[in-house]
């Protein structure tokens, strides 16, 4: 922290939107946010922001921001004290506990505030109800990423730093739109175009990156195994494999490559024209250094754990892992959805990635945090998405922190009808969401601008948060509410006076996070983990030698081809896909308060190709309706052909936008709802309607 003069400091701090984990200095006079300059000294966004980073000071100080504890009396809301809020909250989980058990309440924490938060409220839920139904919103983004990259490489995160691209010497980005919804680590591609490294981009839609490739491969939209063993067909019929690679560091080709078989030419399943696709093939596996970059194109699918494996299965069979310029990347949607995962908010783990399931990390965490031996659960909790369709049997209660399903949820009208459902419902949030209208309980908590804490990026790089102001009226932290309802059941372990105190708690028992410490994260370089010790330099680049596998080997699978849960027919002709825009972050709770932000994107639109739009009579900017099997919505066209016929494209940024259509089917393996595809009837919405 400097300062200029006696009133004006500036004080280095994450920015709090997508996973990319840019620094920035946030800059304070007289106790009041006035502005933002970029970190100059970080090694992330080298000195840059995106128009959100550069705005994100404008949404902490602005009217309507929770300030008191609030409490639904006779179906209206009025003020509380904290004793009076909290009291009931305790009284009303510890009586849902005693009468239904662990399994009568469900906990969902935000990838949008800080490690120590979502830290402190999974051990609240496991150390005073004694249940593994706590879950975060990677559910609906990476929750594929964290089982397929686990399954395939032993360790669920990406493998490479952003930076690392600008050694490889070609870059596939699958599924994946950096330019907009990651645009600092877009800007690592455009460092790349420039020293002339190729990019090639697949995508069912003509996106602001695809623009920039060298190639651009338009697919049907949800046909990524398809597409991806056919490429890896073309590969081995070529002799192109890494044949050492695969004899000594992996296993599982022999099933890869009968399944691939029947793949050598599915255009008519991909769409992908044949000559395409070999020479696709040939480029993916001559290239010395070749890395796939991917994103929610890829995982909010119904196969989106197949799909991740798909591109494991692709570094594998070419050696394209442990070592620089390579590897699987997934980019990270919020600045903390590696984090929270990381922290153990997730329902068959606890910090590190310690499964629930094995005895002897049951029982230490048991030790760690003061609790009876045999006291946790080994049972797999429900997810996020499962537990909203368990809203009112089992689930009576549910603590929300930090997010608003009723908008970022699939299925809007099924959230809303489940929260009805519930016996108790506490929200703690920074501003009043769509969501607050359901809760019992509304408490207010502080944003990333006025705690202390930590954010993970999709690189596994720590950053430190620093506090610049205090939080509006009497709003505290959020790691500090959860400590306080612990301490008002009886229990011990929540004494925590700073954010440093919440993550050293949780470094005590992370293996591979031990040696990441505040002090080491003072440093513009910050830490990746894993890194055990307080000397290890830390893991930039993971697997290199061996697989995080406890045999050391990475495993190929093959995978066959399933459609989408719901199709396009006769009567909901169209396939809608969802996708962010650069001016808008996740449910616009912060972005919105931006007045240039709102300005560029003030409303929802759907983007359709032109010949639809002319079989539909629609002009550019006209109305029109959309309705799916779950719900409508009311949006404004945009004709062009950065979709194909029969394709729209629509942001999930907005209240009864795409949400309201979207569908709530699941993937059997990591339980991702089929956010990026459903099908959808359109029609013109006539003047005076």
């Amino acid at each position: 922290m400097s300062e200029v003069n006696s009133t004006v400091k500036y004080v280095p701090t994450t920015c709090p939107y997508c996973g990319v984990g840019c620094g920035l200095n946030l800059v304070v006079n007289d106790g009041k946010l006035v502005g933002v300059e970029p970190y100059k000294r970080s090694p992330i966004n080298e000195g840059k922001l995106c128009p959100k980073g550069a705005s994100c000071w404008e949404s902490v100080q602005k009217p309507g921001r929770l300030t008191k504890p609030k409490i639904k009396k006779n179906g209206k809301f009025v003020d509380a004290t904290w004793d009076e809020a909290l009291d009931l909250i305790v009284k009303k989980f510890t009586e849902i506990h005693k009468a239904g058990g662990p399994k009568a309440l469900g906990f969902h924490t935000s990838c949008r505030t800080v490690n120590e938060d979502c830290y402190a409220l999974q051990k609240w839920a496991r150390v005073g109800f004694q249940t593994n139904n706590v879950d975060n919103c990677a559910r609906i983004c990476h929750g594929p990423s964290v089982a397929g990259l686990s399954l395939s490489f032993g360790s669920g995160a990406a493998t490479n730093p952003f930076e690392d691209v600008l050694n490889s010497d070609l870059i596939v980005l699958w599924g994946s739109n950096a330019v907009e919804a990651h645009p600092l680590a877009g800007r690592r591609i455009m460092q790349a175009k420039k020293a002339g490294i190729p990019i090639i981009v697949v995508d069912p839609r003509y996106s602001a990156t695809a623009r920039l490739a060298d190639q651009w491969i338009q697919f049907t939209p949800s046909t990524h195994i398809a597409l991806a063993n056919s490429i890896m067909y073309w590969i081995i019929h070529d002799n192109l494999q890494d044949h050492e690679f695969i004899r000594d560091r992996t296993k599982g080709f022999d099933d890869l490559k009968k399944t691939v078989e029947k793949y050598a030419n599915a255009e008519d399943i991909h769409g992908v024209p044949l000559d395409v696709v070999r020479k696709l093939a040939r480029q993916y596996a001559s290239a010395k250094a070749a890395v796939i970059v991917y994103c929610l194109g890829i995982t909010e699918l119904t196969t989106g754990t197949d799909n991740v494996r798909s591109m494991g299965n692709l570094a594998l069979l070419t050696g394209n892992v442990g070592r620089p310029g390579v590897g699987v990347n997934p980019l990270r949607g919020q600045n903390n959805v590696q984090g929270a995962c990381d922290m153990g908010a997730y329902p068959n783990v606890y910090s590190g990635y310690q499964a629930c399931s094995v005895p002897d990390n049951r029982a230490k965490m048991e030790k760690a945090w003061g609790m009876k031996a045999g006291s946790l659960p080994d049972w797999y909790g429900v997810t996020l998405t499962e537990q909203i369709t368990q809203c009112g049997d089992p689930i009576k209660a549910m603590f929300v922190l930090g997010l608003n399903p009723v908008v970022s949820y699939p299925d809007s009208n099924h959230v809303k009808r489940s929260f009805e459902k519930l016996d108790f419902l506490v929200i703690q949030d920074i501003y009043w969401t769509e969501s607050c209208e359901y809760a019992d309980v509304v408490l207010p908590g502080t944003c990333f601008a006025e705690k202390d804490g930590t954010f993970t990026s999709g690189e596994r790089r720590v950053n430190r948060v620093r506090k610049a102001v205090d939080g509006p009226g009497e709003s505290k932290y959020d790691w500090e509410i959860i400590g306080m309802l612990a301490k008002k059941m009886g229990l011990k372990g929540f004494d925590w006076k700073s954010a440093k105190d919440v993550w050293d708690d949780m470094r005590a028992c992370t293996p591979n996070m031990f040696g990441v410490t505040y002090e080491r994260m003072e440093k513009p370089e910050s830490v990746h983990w894993p890194c055990p010790a307080e000397d290890h330099p830390g893991t930039p680049i993971l697997h290199i030698g061996k697989f995080s596998a406890a045999d050391g080997k990475g495993t190929m699978f093959g995978l066959e081809y399933r459609p989408p849960a719901e199709v396009a027919d006769e009567n909901y002709p169209f396939t809608m896909m969802t996708g962010r825009v650069i001016f808008h972050y996740h449910t616009r709770t912060q972005t919105d308060q931006c007045a240039v932000l709102h300005y560029e994107v003030p409303e929802s639109y759907v983007q359709m190709n032109i010949k639809d739009a002319k079989a539909l009579g629609v002009r550019d900017g006209e109305k029109v309706k959309i309705k799916s099997r779950r719900g409508e919505t009311v949006t404004i066209a945009r004709v062009g052909t950065d979709v194909a016929p029969k394709v729209l494209y629509m942001a999930m940024h907005f209240n009864e936008g795409v949400n309201n259509l979207t569908n709530t089917a699941l993937d059997p393996l990591s339980k991702m709802p089929e956010l990026k595809h459903c099908a959808v009837s359109v029609e013109k919405i006539k003047e005076g309607k």
